[in-house]
């Protein structure tokens, strides 16, 4: 739809583009580099990452660099860029148990096999502006990082492992859940053979949702809707109120099946790098298995692109909450697959901007019509205040 009314047209637009540019730029007395963007607003590229749906840390510093941090609106452009590339191979399946960590915790057990790895996080700290950031230069940033890998190396190998220094961190730890499964405490995960995902990207998603088309909904969704809906659980709108298993970030390894030797062995593929994750396996109330009769805990699921832990919690409780049945809105799956994705929901409210002179004409004949004839029925004495012609409804 253009904006066709407006004065000028064509002219008028490419304008309004012209003066959004002036304003990103008013006032800058140096460039802001997209490198810069990539690597000193990390959790904010990471965010990017997951609800654009395309791992390109480069692309999603671009993008918010022109949408001048908006994060709607370059998960917006990613988005857009993503549909206009070529699909050239599918991966093998990602593993994320042999995730290179950077960081790892549980809050359900203390003492947990390879250790509580608190790696890179602002959790255990006060939220105090650093007022000294104002005069931040080149200098005492190369001084800090000397200083920190310096130490870092000093005190490798023994050491350096939970330090978090992501150079030096190639461990890989076994999964809290499969600990718990060994002994019969977690129900097992229900096999559900090797059918085809669902890709959400190149098909209408339908309700009921299969579990692979509801997981990468959400792994797309937009963090603080997920976690409004996952909040509204915990509250007491749901049934979700979980404990967490494990949380884990770190850089997973990713495989394509060798593209030139049909019927190889793919057991392990081609490598191609690896893709920084959040993964969050939530414990949440017991139930009991129909077949052997064991009480088992369930496992709620949370997976996405990036250091972005606050999704991937929500994530895990919403996987979980659709899991059950109920009335509140987190346990509603059309409610919350519709509603959490970021590009849907923020273009459905921002077109309210766009011409609606017809629709709102039409409101406007209605409402003068239906005051004639009140008008009309007051001059011949028919006129009852407790009636209404009107009722409440959108324009």
């Amino acid at each position: 739809m253009a904006y066709v009314a407006v004065t000028g047209g064509q002219e008028a637009i490419a304008q309004a583009e012209q003066l959004t540019q002036y304003y990103r730029l008013k006032g800058a007395n140096v460039e802001l580099p997209v490198e810069a963007i990539e690597k000193q607003m990390r959790l904010l590229v990471d965010r990017i990452l997951s609800e654009g749906g395309m791992y390109a840390p480069a692309y999603a510093a671009l993008a918010l660099k022109q949408a001048e941090g908006d994060p709607s609106e370059a998960a917006f452009l990613i988005r857009a860029y993503r549909s206009t590339l070529p699909r050239n191979h599918y991966s093998l399946t990602v593993e994320p148990s042999d995730m290179r960590i950077i960081r790892r915790i549980s809050s359900s057990f203390r003492d947990i096999p390879g250790g509580q790895l608190l790696g890179p996080t602002v959790d255990y700290t006060h939220r105090l502006l650093k007022f000294s950031l104002k005069e931040e230069n080149e200098d005492e940033i190369r001084g800090f990082m000397e200083r920190f890998l310096g130490e870092a190396a000093a005190k490798a190998p023994t050491d350096t492992a939970h330090s978090g220094v992501e150079e030096h961190v190639s461990l890989t730890f076994a999964k809290v859940a499969d600990l718990l499964r060994e002994q019969g405490l977690m129900r097992k995960p229900e096999f559900a053979g090797e059918a085809e995902p669902f890709d959400i990207t190149r098909q209408k998603l339908n309700f009921p949702a299969p579990r692979s088309a509801r997981l990468q909904t959400l792994s797309r969704g937009e963090t603080g809707a997920m976690t409004a809906l996952a909040y509204s659980s915990m509250r007491g709108y749901g049934a979700v109120h979980p404990t967490i298993g494990e949380l884990r970030v770190g850089y997973a390894p990713v495989h394509i099946p060798y593209p030139l030797e049909e019927g190889a062995d793919d057991a392990e593929g081609i490598y191609i790098g690896e893709v920084l994750l959040t993964e969050v396996e939530s414990i949440n109330s017991f139930t009991q298995d129909k077949e052997s009769g064991e009480v088992q805990f369930l496992l709620g699921y949370g997976l996405c692109f990036g250091q972005n832990e606050l999704k991937a919690i929500a994530m895990a409780i919403l996987e979980r909450s659709l899991e059950t049945s109920g009335l509140a809105p987190a346990q509603d799956e059309e409610f919350v697959l519709i509603h959490i994705d970021s590009v849907e929901s923020a273009g459905f409210v921002s077109h309210l901007k766009l011409p609606h002179y017809i629709t709102f004409q039409s409101a406007l004949d209605r409402i003068r019509d239906t005051q004639s004839r009140f008008e009309m029925k007051k001059k011949e004495g028919q006129y009852n205040a407790n009636a209404s012609e009107l009722q409440t409804s959108g324009i």
